[in-house]
C-alpha cells in the first residue's frame, strides 16, 4: 500500500464530499477488516502527509530524500486511520497530523544516517568539549577545541554542523535505569509558590473545560494554532477551508473562551461570597 501511494499524484485523487467521507468512516468503524474502505480513507487524507513532510523536511539533513520522508509519513497516516476513534474527542485531521509527524521523527531517529568517519569526528569533538570544560570550568570555544584537536577552527565548525542527531528531552543522560532523563535536568526557572501553582492549575483546568465547550471546528483550530504552531493558512489547508474563514473562526473562538472564562470566574466568586 505504501509504495502504491507514493506513485499517486495528489492532483489525481478525487476528493469526495463531507457527507460521503462521513459515510465512509461509518462503514469502516463497523468493519475494520475492510481494507478497501481503509485504503480509500487513506487516499482522502494523504494530503496531510504532504503538509507534514513539507514542514519536517527543512529541518532534516539532505541524506533524507523527499520520498523517504513521504513513505514514513504514509506509514503514520495508515496507523492513524487504523487506530482513530471519534471517542478520542478530536477531529481525525488533528489526530493524524500528530501521528504522521511522530512516525517521521521516530523513523529518522532510528537511523544512523551519517558515515562512520563523520561519527568518529563528532565523537572526538564532543570528548574534547567535555575535557576542556573540566579544565576551564566553562564551555570551550571552537578555537580552543580546534587547538586541542590540532585541526582548523573551520573544520570544528563543520563537524558540529554535521552533528544532526535528533535528541528527545525524554532521552536518558546515561545507560542505567537510574539515570535521569534530560527533561529532569532542566532547571525550573518559574519557582512558583504553592499558592501560585494552585492558581495556575486552576486556570489550566478552566481553560481545558472552556475548550471542550467550543464547537469541534473551533476547538480544532485552537489546538492547531496554539499547540501545533500552525499558521492560519496551514490550518485552512489542513481542514479544507479558506484562510479568511479560519481567521473568523479563530476570532470567534477567542471571544467565546473569554466569555466562558469570565462566566466561570463569576460563578466561583459568587460561591465564595455565599
Amino acid at each position: 500500500m505504501e509504495q502504491d501511494l507514493e506513485l499517486i499524484s495528489y492532483s489525481k485523487i478525487k476528493r469526495i464530499s463531507n457527507e460521503e467521507l462521513a459515510d465512509l468512516w461509518s462503514k469502516y468503524f463497523e468493519d475494520h477488516e475492510n481494507k478497501s474502505i481503509r485504503d480509500e480513507l487513506i487516499l482522502q487524507y494523504i494530503y496531510l502527509t504532504r503538509y507534514v513532510v513539507g514542514r519536517v523536511k527543512v529541518a532534516l539533513p539532505p541524506t533524507f530524500s523527499y520520498e523517504d520522508i513521504s513513505s514514513y509519513g504514509i506509514e503514520g497516516l495508515i496507523d492513524a486511520v487504523e487506530k482513530y476513534s471519534p471517542k478520542m474527542g478530536a477531529r481525525f485531521e488533528t489526530y493524524a497530523l500528530i501521528r504522521i509527524r511522530g512516525c517521521i521523527i521516530d523513523k529518522v531517529r532510528s537511523q544512523d544516517f551519517l558515515p562512520r568517519s563523520i561519527r568518529r569526528k563528532i565523537r572526538d569533538v564532543k570528548e574534547a568539549q567535555d575535557e576542556l570544560k573540566k579544565q576551564f570550568g566553562r564551555a570551550a570555544t571552537n578555537t580552543e577545541i580546534a587547538n586541542y584537536l590540532g585541526i582548523e577552527k573551520e573544520k570544528v565548525e563543520q563537524i558540529i554542523a554535521e552533528d544532526t542527531t535528533i535528541t528527545s528531552i525524554y532521552d536518558k543522560k546515561g545507560a542505567s535505569d537510574g539515570d535521569l532523563e534530560i527533561i529532569d535536568t532542566i532547571e525550573d526557572s518559574s519557582n512558583k509558590t504553592p499558592h501560585e501553582q494552585l492558581e495556575s492549575d486552576n486556570v489550566k483546568k478552566e481553560l481545558e473545560e472552556a475548550l471542550k465547550r467550543l464547537p469541534e471546528r473551533e476547538r480544532t483550530i485552537m489546538v492547531l494554532y496554539y499547540h501545533e504552531n500552525m499558521t492560519l493558512k496551514e490550518i485552512g489547508d489542513a481542514i479544507n477551508i479558506s484562510e479568511s474563514r479560519v481567521s473568523q473562526l479563530h476570532a470567534q473562538a477567542i471571544m467565546k473562551l473569554k466569555n466562558l472564562l469570565s462566566e466561570n470566574r463569576s460563578v466561583r466568586l459568587k460561591k465564595s461570597i455565599i
